[in-house]
């Protein structure tokens, strides 16, 4: 006869799991340039990104594990080439696509498969705005402004970042907040070699994502020019 276990319980038992799991990886910063959207990450691999392009104007990122926040950020990338061929580009928005999510992870957190160790952030950069949103392991959403972390260490990086950040600040500005922030959670001076730097600029064309090669980011970071344009490399996911 197996053992009662209450339903509380077994919640409890799989959120501290899905946790644990994302504690291991290292933080994920996001935050609001003049332009639109940073996300920075501490990532050592030069092919398994932690931030990627989903549609026109939307960008993902994740921690936790690879191989499952890698499927669903594919997923994300069929439902939105379908709905933008079915309808419009227009119609492929970071909401929907932030709900898409949460309902995958909520479906999977109350199965009796193990949950997903992941948790992620979804951005669409507007005319004149940015749509920030983060999903956590159990399918629970929420809109965010300015700037967040997800994964690892997110107090002392949260409280850093929220020292630093400052509404319009360039780009410059805002990769040397996020870099400040994670070295502060790691407790050393994260490497700028081994950051994964990405994001969404309103003022590029169709596709807003872009991404930052480590030759450029750390002329930002020792130059404080903050005048870069984010064109550097623009990656296509769709």
């Amino acid at each position: 006869m197996m053992p009662y276990v209450s339903p509380e319980q077994m919640m409890k038992d799989r959120a501290d799991f899905a946790r644990k799991g994302i504690s291991r990886g290292k933080s994920v910063v996001a935050i609001e340039f003049d332009r639109g959207v940073l996300f920075v990450a501490e990532n050592p691999s030069t092919t398994l990104h932690k931030i990627s392009e989903i549609y026109d104007r939307v960008a993902f990122a994740a921690v936790g594990k690879y191989n499952e926040f890698e499927l669903l950020r594919r997923q994300g990338i069929r439902l939105a080439d379908i709905t933008g061929y079915q309808y419009a580009r227009e119609d492929v928005t970071g909401r929907s696509l932030a709900n898409a999510y949460a309902n995958s992870l909520g479906s999977a957190f109350t199965e009796p498969s193990k949950p997903f160790e992941v948790e992620l952030l979804v951005a669409e950069v507007t005319p004149d705005a940015v749509d920030l949103y983060h999903i956590l392991y159990d399918g629970s959403i929420s809109d965010e402004s300015g700037h967040v972390v997800i994964g690892g260490t997110t107090e002392p990086v949260n409280r850093q970042l929220a020292d630093r950040y400052a509404p319009g600040m360039d780009l410059g500005a805002a990769l040397r907040a996020a870099h400040a922030a994670l070295s502060s959670g790691e407790d050393r001076a994260v490497d700028p070699r081994r950051l994964e730097v990405a994001g969404l600029d309103r003022d590029r064309g169709r596709r807003k994502f872009f991404r930052l090669e480590t030759e450029r980011v750390v002329e930002l970071l020792d130059t404080g020019d903050g005048t870069g344009s984010a064109d550097e490399s623009g990656q296509g996911a769709s």
